[in-house]
């Protein structure tokens, strides 16, 4: 009888081994861009476990995965990309390439045309009141008696060269002044969307976010749409996101809306 517990046992314990070693398989590799530049912090994310890391310093990641899983990159600024896992990925490290998303910029539109007198230009394009007081009082504070003399920091006329800027328009302090009106154009406002906008965004939410780990509940499409629209109504997501449509914030939205929303709601039944 102790023989063939012995025996059996010399069966079991390979067993149990194996499937720890296969449970504790990790994956290795590096994301790099189009370039083939080293990209840092980048966040890999295996879907079919919900293990989560970060790239270092020289793109290089490791994470946990086991064969067919899915393992998601995702960097801001740049398409996410989606891998699954083979045999060959877990034995030898492998490379992931990010695309660089394309970034929309605005028409900036400048009529005015520029006449060569500074004081006239930079009136011209500093219409700002809040600015225009700062300046003031600046001017003020500069034109106060000082409490200490200050020490003759004057270079001889002897040591110094032609100034060539005399008689010239300091075009690098009109090009400032005029990109610092750029730069002062706001984002569009955040405004409430009406019905057609609303429905827009909840079409290309469910085309273009990743709501897999709903579906890991047990929920049907049903389930999902009723849950999408109770994400909506509670985080705002149309209102916020509509005209900056990020991705990977409205996929940490969904998931803050899901920890409240499954606390009153049955899930998968």
């Amino acid at each position: 009888m102790n023989t063939f517990i012995i025996r059996k046992s010399l069966y079991i314990i390979p067993y149990f081994a194996f499937a720890d070693l296969f449970s504790q398989q990790k994956i290795t590799g590096k994301v790099v861009d189009e370039d083939n530049h080293n990209l840092n912090s980048v966040l890999v994310v295996n879907i079919s476990n919900n293990k989560s890391a970060h790239s270092d310093s020289s793109g290089q990641f490791v994470i946990e995965a086991q064969q067919n899983d899915e393992v998601r990159f995702v960097k801001e600024g740049y398409y996410r990309s989606d891998k699954k896992i083979t045999n060959e990925n877990i034995n030898t490290p492998f490379n992931v390439k990010l695309v660089r998303a394309e970034t929309l910029i605005q028409e900036v539109k400048i009529t005015y045309k520029p006449t060569g007198n500074l004081e006239k230009d930079t009136k011209y394009l500093d219409g700002s009141r809040k600015i225009a007081a700062l300046k003031s009082s600046m001017d003020e504070y500069m034109r106060s008696p000082l409490n200490e003399p200050l020490p003759n920091n004057s270079i001889s006329t002897t040591f110094k060269g032609h100034d060539f800027s005399v008689g010239q328009v300091d075009m690098v302090k009109l090009i400032g002044a005029a990109v610092g009106l750029v730069q002062k154009a706001k984002q569009p406002k955040i405004t409430k969307p009406d019905y057609f906008e609303n429905q827009n965004f909840m079409n290309r939410l469910k085309r273009e976010v990743n709501v897999s780990f709903l579906t890991k509940y047990g929920m049907t499409e049903e389930q999902i749409d009723r849950f999408l629209v109770y994400a909506n109504d509670t985080r705002k997501l149309a209102k916020n996101y509509r005209k900056n449509f990020n991705i990977v914030t409205i996929e940490n939205e969904l998931k803050v809306a899901f920890a409240e929303y499954k606390k009153t709601e049955k899930i998968g039944e």
